[in-house]
C-alpha cells in the first residue's frame, strides 16, 4: 500500500496535477495593495475616509402633532394644558377660606313640608298614618319657588331654612290656613361637588347643612388610590381658578384635611404625570358647567380625527418603506464578509450612524474560532487617494492578542469595504490533504 501511494505521489508531480488545494490570501507584495497594520493610532486615520451614513426617510422623524388647536375652549386650567415632564418638588397652592354660613335653599333642592293633619281623631291617634298625611315634599323649581296646593308659589330659592319658614308662615296666614307647620331640607340637590381621578368610586357629593370639608368629601368618594404619593396632587378647581394639594402636604397637615368646599368645585385627584387624564376630567366640569360646551366636543372630535389622520398616513408611509426594505428596493450601502467567517454575507451599513469593523464582523455570528487565523484580519479598501487604478488598502488586524479587538470597535466601515479573515496554516493543511488523499488513492490504484 505504501509504495502504491508513493507511486500516486509520483504521478501527480510528474503530471503538474492542478488539483492541489488553494486559498485566498491578502499579499503584501503584490501591486497595488498596501498592508497597513491597524491599531490605535492608525485607526484615526483609517477613519479619515469621508462618509455621510444615509438617513432615513424624514417620515420616521415626524409625529403626528397636536393638530391645529381647540379655538377658544373657554377657562380651561393651565397646568391641564401643560406638557407632562418629570416634576421637581410639588408646591402648594390651597384654595382660600370662604365665609361659613346657614345654607341657602337652591333650584333642585326638595324642602319636606309637616302640616297639622285635619282627618278623625281616630286617624290622628295612629302615628304613622298621621305622619304619612301631614308630610308632603315639594322640589324647589327653575324659578326658584315651590308649589303648595291652596297656597300657591311661594320663593324660598336663595333663603335660609329660617327665611323659607318666615315666607311660609305668611303664606299660608294670607291664605286663612293654620299656619303651624314644621320645615326641612329633604334632599340636597343645588349645590355639589365633583370628585374623580385617583379615588376608588368618583362620585358628586352633595352641600347641605353643614360644611363639606376635602376629607369629607374624598371619603365619599372611596378615599385615595394612587399609588405614587410622592407626586401626588390634589386639584381643585373652583371659579376658574386651580389649586393644587401635594399628598404628602394634605396628610401631614390637618387644616389642609379640613379645607372647606363650596358649591361648583370640582376635586381631581392624580399624579404630576399623568395630566392628560386631568385635563379630560376638567374638560368633562367645564362642559358640565355650561362653559362652551358644544363648541368644545365639536373640536376636540375633531382634533382627534385629524391627529388620527395623520397618525394613520405616517404608518402607511412608514410601513410602505419598511416593506420596499424587506424586497431589497431601497439603496442601501453594504459591507461584506468572505474567508473563514461563519457566514459570508453582505452586512447592510444602519441608517443614520456609523458602523465598526466589530459591528459587522460579529452581527452575523464572528469568525470561525477553528479554522479562521485572528492575526489575519484584513479590512480591504478602495484607495481614494491613489494614482493607480484599483490600489487598495488592506487594513490589518492582528488580534491575536484580544485587546486588539478594542480597535475593531472603533474601526469605522465605508461602503464597499471587504472584511477577510484568512485560514489557519493548519486548516490550509488539513484541506490540503483531504484533497490530496483521494487522488492519491486513485492514482495508485490506477499505476498498480
Amino acid at each position: 500500500m505504501i509504495r502504491t501511494m508513493i507511486t500516486g505521489l509520483a504521478c501527480l508531480a510528474l503530471t503538474g496535477c492542478g488539483a492541489v488545494y488553494s486559498s485566498s490570501s491578502v499579499p503584501r507584495d503584490a501591486p497595488g495593495v498596501r498592508v497597513l497594520s491597524l491599531t490605535a493610532d492608525s485607526v484615526l486615520t483609517a477613519n479619515t475616509t469621508p462618509y455621510v451614513p444615509r438617513a432615513l426617510p424624514a417620515v420616521f422623524e415626524a409625529n403626528a402633532g397636536a393638530g391645529s388647536g381647540l379655538g377658544a375652549p373657554g377657562a380651561v386650567p393651565p397646568a391641564a394644558l401643560s406638557r407632562p415632564v418629570r416634576p421637581g418638588p410639588l408646591t402648594l397652592d390651597a384654595p382660600p377660606a370662604v365665609q361659613s354660613g346657614p345654607y341657602a335653599i337652591g333650584i333642585g333642592d326638595v324642602l319636606l313640608l309637616a302640616t297639622r293633619s285635619d282627618g278623625s281623631t281616630a286617624a290622628e291617634l295612629s302615628g304613622l298614618l298621621a305622619a304619612a298625611n301631614r308630610r308632603q315634599g315639594y322640589t324647589v323649581r327653575s324659578d326658584g319657588a315651590i308649589a303648595i296646593p291652596d297656597i300657591g308659589r311661594v320663593p324660598v330659592a336663595g333663603l335660609t331654612l329660617e327665611g323659607a319658614e318666615d315666607a311660609l308662615f305668611q303664606a299660608l296666614v294670607a291664605n286663612n290656613i293654620d299656619p303651624t307647620f314644621s320645615l326641612e331640607v329633604a334632599e340636597f340637590n343645588s349645590g355639589r361637588v365633583s370628585v374623580g381621578g385617583a379615588v376608588a368610586n368618583p362620585t358628586v357629593v352633595p352641600v347641605a347643612l353643614t360644611e363639606l370639608t376635602l376629607d369629607a368629601a374624598l371619603a365619599g368618594a372611596g378615599g385615595v388610590s394612587t399609588g405614587n404619593l410622592d407626586f401626588a396632587l390634589i386639584r381643585i378647581y373652583r371659579n376658574g381658578r386651580l389649586y393644587r394639594i401635594p399628598i404628602a402636604d394634605y396628610l401631614s397637615r390637618p387644616a389642609l384635611q379640613k379645607t372647606v368646599l363650596i358649591a361648583g368645585d370640582s376635586v381631581f385627584v392624580g399624579e404630576e404625570f399623568d395630566l392628560d387624564r386631568a385635563q379630560a376630567y376638567f374638560s368633562e366640569q367645564i362642559q358640565r358647567a355650561g362653559l362652551q360646551a358644544a363648541q368644545r366636543s365639536q373640536a376636540l372630535a375633531e382634533l382627534t380625527t385629524e391627529v388620527g389622520l395623520r397618525r394613520a398616513a405616517l404608518d402607511e408611509t412608514r410601513g410602505n418603506f419598511q416593506d420596499r426594505l424587506a424586497l431589497d428596493a431601497v439603496e442601501r450601502d453594504y459591507v461584506y464578509l468572505t474567508g473563514e467567517v461563519r457566514m459570508p454575507s453582505r452586512f447592510p451599513l444602519p441608517f443614520g450612524r456609523q458602523a465598526t469593523l466589530a459591528d459587522a464582523l460579529f452581527e452575523n455570528g464572528g469568525f470561525e474560532s477553528k479554522t479562521a487565523n485572528p492575526g489575519q484580519i484584513y479590512v480591504l479598501r478602495a484607495a481614494a487617494d491613489s494614482a493607480e487604478p484599483g490600489a487598495v488598502i488592506a487594513w490589518h488586524l492582528d488580534a491575536r492578542n484580544a485587546v486588539m479587538f478594542t480597535v475593531a470597535t472603533r474601526m469605522q466601515m465605508r461602503p464597499g469595504d471587504v472584511i477577510f479573515v484568512a485560514e489557519q496554516p493548519i486548516t490550509r493543511w488539513n484541506r490540503s490533504i483531504s484533497q490530496l488523499v483521494p487522488q492519491v488513492i486513485a492514482a495508485g490504484n490506477a499505476a498498480n
